[in-house]
């Protein structure tokens, strides 16, 4: 009977597995559960190992149905593992001369989670002090924000040495946001704020003028997943033993994830349209709230982005500090104008997020 169990629990994952590499083919208004899968593929991907290790112990020719799912999702291992990076190696430039046609730039991301809220002085000044050991150029900041002890003003002054900066205060009509800001060494010609309907997330685009050379960098924050919070709901009524209090808590958190999985497909469809009529090359950062096998990641990218950490990065890459370290949704995209260097995440602890940085060329 266990045996039967097992083949049957086997071919049951492997095939919900399988249909994670087609997920981000797949707008969540077409099929939900291609959504939720994308979501859950880190986890499913390491209980298809667990089944291959199991099955070959039994020496059983099922074990090539997990090891077949895990080969199927390849696509999306190598957005969160690199074994090497011979991008930098690549485009070594061994004539001087052919150096000098090239700008070196430094980019940053970082959902800073409001500086920590209640010490956004101490976390400023150890970003900024970090920022300027890595000879960053630009910063995009999600979340950004101060209190009513270091506010907006004093942030600036602790990150003066980035002279040009945007900070849209809020939405034309008046609508709260989670606030974004941008600080450059290099001067900002235009900007402009994009909001998303019913959404307190949005986006904003800078054209950034390097060296006579215009770039346009996107920095963005797309709908909320609110998992945080319903999974702090989820535990306390785990804790108190009320089952009702659990359904209703799990109810939530599908609903909301859910309704965000839509609301995130509208918004990169926009953004995409955004990128695609960009006349400039093109950055895009940000926090995407979605994993490298989601639809939202699969058509922000679409023909005219790469990924930075798969054209210089190297190791493995998450970049939320929670969840087991399972979860990348924290990104930098690039057009082929820019040659990537390196692309890495440093273990900061001022937020429930960690930056992302990218030496590239252009």
């Amino acid at each position: 009977m266990f045996y039967y169990i097992s083949i049957l629990l086997t071919c049951v994952l492997a095939g919900v597995t399988f249909i994670g590499c087609l997920a981000g083919y797949i707008s969540p208004y077409e099929c939900m559960f291609a959504s939720f899968v994308a979501l859950f593929l880190p986890t499913l991907l390491l209980l298809n190992m667990g089944a291959v290790l199991y099955w070959a112990i039994r020496w059983r020719f099922w074990v090539f149905l997990p090891l077949l799912a895990v080969v199927a999702n390849w696509g999306f291992l190598t957005r969160v593992i690199q074994l090497s990076n011979t991008a930098s190696d690549l485009y070594v430039q061994t004539d001087s001369t052919a150096s000098a046609n090239y700008t070196q730039l430094v980019v940053a991301t970082y959902n800073v989670d409001r500086f920590g809220s209640d010490h956004v002085a101490r976390s400023c000044k150890e970003i900024a002090s970090y920022m300027k050991t890595q000879e960053v150029d630009v910063m995009c900041f999600q979340e950004f924000g101060g209190n009513n002890d270091f506010t907006v003003d004093s942030i600036r002054t602790t990150l003066s040495e980035w002279t040009y900066s945007y900070i849209p205060i809020g939405s034309p009509n008046k609508d709260p946001l989670l606030q974004l800001a941008i600080f450059s060494r290099y001067p900002i010609r235009a900007q402009q704020l994009v909001t998303y309907p019913d959404s307190k997330n949005c986006s904003l685009w800078c054209d950034i003028d390097i060296n006579g050379q215009v770039v346009r960098l996107f920095n963005n924050h797309l709908q909320t997943t609110a998992v945080s919070h319903n999974r702090r709901e989820l535990e306390r009524e785990f804790k108190i033993e009320s089952g009702q209090g659990i359904c209703r808590a799990l109810s939530t958190l599908i609903s909301g994830l859910r309704d965000n999985f839509k609301k995130r497909s509208v918004q990169a469809n926009y953004l995409r349209h955004m990128v695609d009529v960009s006349p400039h090359p093109t950055l895009v950062c940000g926090d995407l709230n979605s994993l490298p096998s989601s639809y939202t990641y699969r058509q922000i990218i679409g023909t005219k982005l790469l990924d930075g950490f798969q054209t210089c990065g190297k190791g493995y890459m998450h970049t939320y500090r929670y969840l087991k370290r399972l979860l990348r949704i924290d990104y930098i995209f690039h057009t082929a104008d820019f040659i990537g260097l390196e692309y890495f995440s440093p273990e900061l602890e001022h937020s429930d997020h960690k930056p992302v940085l990218m030496r590239m060329k252009i």
